[in-house]
């Protein structure tokens, strides 16, 4: 069995372009789909996957350590770069989904069975300037409130919400009065049962981090995600050791290496490695082997296409360390006409229930990819009110 060739498709999804991998095989309807989506950096991603498809060309798909230190280690610059990292993340995804398929098992059976019964979703409700998942409003209390309510109402026990404002280096109360006045709407509005994580999208700095954690470490929060930039780990580490509210973080880094330095720190309770940006699901069973190995919790970051999903979700039933999955499930109305998937969802509780098919479980449909073809994504801009550039 050889690999033959590496087809890409680039889906436009609103806010970002899915980019779906497909690694064909010379055995007759033998394939795997992987996905490598990067917000504002298609081009380059696609490029990158173009430049590994030579060093694939002819192996065995079933090799896939060996063909991941091969996409990695070859060409002299290791897979660090974040277009590099998600290139590969898409491949090893991919030869992933064959493998399942050889052996006629669902991918979490290949790693050594279910760990647990389900895997539990969250939603995302966007926030600041985020164009919001559900639809395009004015974040205050009230509206993070309604927000909220109508989560639950659609079955989620659990939510993100962007609640934390740009926010300049340093700034005085209002940011953060703002920031305590949504998450007090959002806990009086869907009560203690359900759980409330809020992220800063790293934009404070590492002391206004520390207010804001502070400032809301009185509700309850299932988590506070990149409360700074992750390039400052030992701040974060402080934020950390500062507040009884676990500290999540790692969405924006790759390989275990990085993962390595911020356990190694105890920077965080969580950590949200994207799988289709970390080095894939290969990588991705090595820093949760670390992480299991520190006692911290794994919650990989996915805001993607359904073949992420999918990934996460085989991940999270092999894998004990998991706890909750990123669900993004209104960001496309005709999301469900791009995939068929194996696992079912219980939509009361937003439970997944493990996947039956071989490999991840999913077929997508090329036809209705072509319908949605590449646009260049909206362009994301901060600026403080002196007019100096913030983080989006």
């Amino acid at each position: 069995m050889k690999i033959t060739k590496i087809e890409t498709f680039v889906c436009n999804a609103r806010m970002r372009n899915w980019i779906f991998v497909k690694v064909l095989t010379d055995q007759p309807g033998l394939y795997g789909w992987g996905e490598a989506t990067l917000e504002w950096h298609t081009r380059g991603v696609l490029g990158s996957i173009q430049d590994l498809e030579p060093l694939l060309i002819g192996e065995d798909p079933t090799r896939v350590e060996y063909l991941w230190q091969i996409m990695y280690r070859q060409h002299f610059w290791h897979g660090n770069g974040i277009t590099r990292a998600t290139a590969i993340s898409g491949i090893d995804i991919a030869l992933w989904d064959i493998v399942g398929k050889v052996h006629g098992v669902p991918c979490h059976r290949l790693w050594g069975g279910p760990v647990r019964d389900y895997v539990r979703l969250y939603s995302h409700l966007g926030g600041g300037k985020m164009e919001d998942f559900y639809e395009t409003t004015p974040s205050d209390a009230s509206r993070f409130a309604d927000l909220a309510q109508k989560a639950v109402a659609d079955g989620f026990t659990a939510f993100k919400t962007m609640a934390v404002p740009e926010t300049a280096p340093l700034e005085g109360l209002k940011p953060i009065k703002y920031a305590e006045a949504c998450v007090r709407a959002m806990r009086d509005a869907v009560g203690d049962d359900i759980d409330i994580m809020v992220d800063c999208h790293a934009r404070p700095s590492p002391r206004m981090g520390h207010l804001f954690a502070k400032a809301l470490e009185p509700y309850g929060l299932y988590w506070f995600e990149e409360p700074c930039w992750p390039e400052v780990t030992e701040d974060i580490a402080s934020i950390q050791r500062s507040v009884t509210t676990p500290i999540a973080t790692g969405e924006r880094l790759s390989g275990v290496h990085a993962f390595r330095d911020l356990l190694e720190k105890r920077a965080c309770s969580v950590i949200q490695p994207d799988l289709t940006h970390c080095g894939g699901l290969s990588e991705g069973r090595k820093i949760a082997a670390l992480a299991e190995s520190y006692r911290v919790s794994m919650a990989p970051h996915n805001p993607q296409g359904p073949v992420s999903t999918a990934a996460s979700i085989e991940f999270g039933f092999a894998t004990p360390s998991y706890i909750i999955c990123e669900a993004v499930h209104r960001d496309v109305p005709w999301r469900q006409d791009i995939v068929a998937e194996g696992f079912e969802i219980d939509r009361k509780g937003r439970l997944v229930r493990p996947n039956s098919r071989p490999g991840l479980g999913i077929e997508i449909n090329e036809k209705e990819i072509l319908k949605h073809p590449f646009e260049q994504e909206l362009p994301q801009r901060s600026f403080y009110a002196d007019g100096s550039v913030g983080d989006w």
